[in-house]
This record gives structure tokens, sequence and C-alpha cells, in this order.
């Protein structure tokens, strides 16, 4: 054999390892393209905060694990909305529980690509404590109250609620009122040894200032929403990992609708295992006439409460701390309303009445 013919053959042989190695790659690429509805893992975000309970419960009883299936789940903690925001936009997560207003500001911030609340979670838990001989709005003139942080759900309820009684306050601890944002636990104590006035708190913060300070609770927020219905807490996905990866997304629900089912079917089994993450998380579990009062506090729901939404928004607009800003479309409730409608029960609605 020549060495010409040699030389072809060893073209000939190349030029079909080529195309097979191309088809391989093709064939990889059309297997990747067909498998996008799932994903290898989730990264999920929660708080170590009772308003959390479903993922608490989720996360403890292995729902959202089984529920997944082959899908990993990867959990991180956070103290406040904005820093979970953060991690979700960095793509350090892909999905959180969060409350109402972060959520709002995330939406801003991304001009509506960033996020979609897909799911309720959680509705009331919070309110204002105050101490002894603060009965009414103009009692606290002058006095030093505390929320979790500037911009946050219930920093702005507060300021909004001031702001409807003829109070100011200003984002600097100036005005009528000086409200003071602070994490809860600096709150906490700062409330017992009498150097602020009142908090405006979620639970279980609110519980423990009553029945470990001594304060009444001047108002309760659910009072001042249509029965009594507000979000607390809800749960947002990145819009790229909604669509690349909806079948994930869903089985993820599945698991939050586990733990809503949980809480309804056995409460005192739910707050046990909220408990217990709680402890695995802080290392240090809610005493239980804490842990019971703001279970009591609250409603742990699917139905994201969406005109209370659109109220907050409003709320924020009216107070400074957010520029108007369309929510039209911040909503994807299909894959929750369809596992609802599955197990026969009532879809919910992203409707602002």
């Amino acid at each position: 054999m020549s060495s010409r013919t040699i030389r072809a053959l060893a073209l000939a042989a190349t030029a079909v390892l080529s195309a097979s190695l191309l088809a391989a790659c093709g064939g990889d690429d059309d297997a990747a393209a067909g498998s996008t509805s799932e994903a290898s893992a989730i990264r999920l975000g929660y708080f170590p905060n009772i308003t959390h309970a479903p993922a608490l419960i989720g996360v403890n009883k292995g729902y959202f694990q089984s529920a997944l299936g082959s899908a990993k789940l990867e959990t991180k903690t956070f103290n406040a909305g904005p820093a979970a925001i953060e991690a979700l936009f960095s793509g350090a997560i892909d999905a959180t529980y969060i409350g109402p207003n972060p959520a709002i500001n995330g939406w801003a911030q991304s001009k509506g690509s960033g996020l979609k609340i897909i799911a309720g979670s959680t509705s009331g838990g919070a309110g204002l404590v105050v101490k002894e001989g603060i009965n009414s709005p103009a009692d606290l003139k002058g006095k030093k109250i505390a929320t979790p942080q500037l911009g946050n759900t219930q920093d702005v309820a507060l300021r909004a609620w001031l702001k409807e009684n003829g109070l100011n306050a200003d984002t600097q601890g100036g005005g009528d009122v000086s409200v003071l944002p602070q994490d809860n636990a600096t709150a906490l104590q700062a409330f017992a040894q009498g150097s602020i006035d009142g908090a405006w708190v979620p639970e279980p913060n609110l519980s423990r200032l009553v029945l470990e300070s001594k304060g009444k609770v001047l108002v309760n927020e659910k009072d001042l929403w249509p029965n009594g219905l507000f979000v607390t807490t809800h749960l947002i996905v990145t819009q790229e990992f909604l669509k690349k990866y909806p079948a994930t997304v869903k089985k993820l629900l599945q698991g939050h609708l586990q733990a809503l089912d949980e809480i309804e079917k056995d409460n005192a089994g739910a707050q046990k295992a909220a408990n217990e993450q709680i402890k695995a998380l802080s290392g240090k579990p809610l005493k239980d006439n804490v842990l019971e009062s703001s279970f009591k506090n609250l409603t742990f729901t699917a139905d994201p409460v969406a005109s209370s939404l659109y109220t907050s928004a409003k709320h924020a607009e009216d107070v400074g701390l957010l520029k108007p800003v369309d929510l039209k479309g911040i909503y994807d409730l299909g894959p929750l309303n369809e596992l609802l409608k599955a197990a026969g029960k009532p879809e919910v609605s992203d409707s602002a009445a």
C-alpha cells in the first residue's frame, strides 16, 4: 500500500471520527435541551423565623427533598429580606421565602425581570408592642420605636400607620416618632432595658416582647387589613430558574404544600418540627409559650393575599421608601394552581382587588 493511500485512509478515518464526535455532541445538546425542566439541584433561602414555618417544617421533615426526588435541595438562611434578594440576584440562590416589601423592591430593582412570586406562605403575626403608659398614637410622640430594618415589611407598616395617625418619622430617626431600624435581637434587648419604647416586629418577637418583657400590643397589624389577612411571607423564584426548570419548581411547591398540610393536620407536630429546625439553625429553640403564642397569631396559607402586596407597595410609596412601580406580572401562580386543583383545593388569585 502506497504512502499516499495510507494518508488518504487516515484522513478518511479522521473525518469519520470527527463526524461521530460531532453527532455525539449534538445528541448531548438535544438531550440537555429536552431535560431543561429538571434541575440537578435547587438552592432555597429562608429565615430561622417562625413566620417562615412552612420552610422550617419542609426542611426538617424532608418534604422538599422527598418531592424533589433526584434534584438536590441546598439551603441557605438569611436574617433580612434585602440580603436574600441580593443573594437571589447574584445567583447564590434560586428561590427564597421572603416578605412582601423586599420582593417589591427586588421587582422594581430588576425592572420586572428578576423574580416571580409563586406561592403564599404566611399571613399575619406582626404588630406594635409598647411599654405601659402608651395607650394611643398620640402617646408615641417623642418616643423611640424599633423596626427590623429600614424599608422592610414591618418598617413600612409602622411608618404608614404613623402617617395615617398624623405623626411623621424620617429615615434618619427624626420626626414626631424616632424610628430606629435594628435587628430583632437588639430590639428585644433594648426594649427589656428600657432604651426603646416599643417595636413593630414579626413573630416570634412580638410574643417575646409581651411574654418576656411585659410589653403590650398597641397594634395587631391584622386588625388593619380586610378579613385580618395580609402577606407576611411568600415564596419567590428567579424568572430564569422558573423558565428553565419548571418541573423542579413545581416539585418545590409540592413540598411547600405538604408542609402547609402538616400545619393544618397536626399543628402540635408542626410546631415541634419548626422549633427543632430553629434550634438546629440558631442553637436555641423557642420557649413553648412563645412558640404557641406565635402560631396562634399566624395564618399559614398558599394564598399570597395579593391585594395586600399592592397595598404594601402603595404604603412604601406614600412614606417615601419606594418610587412608583408597576407590579403587573410579579405573580406566576399557574404551577401552584395546577397542584391545588389536582388536590381538590380552591385555586388562588393574583388580583389586586
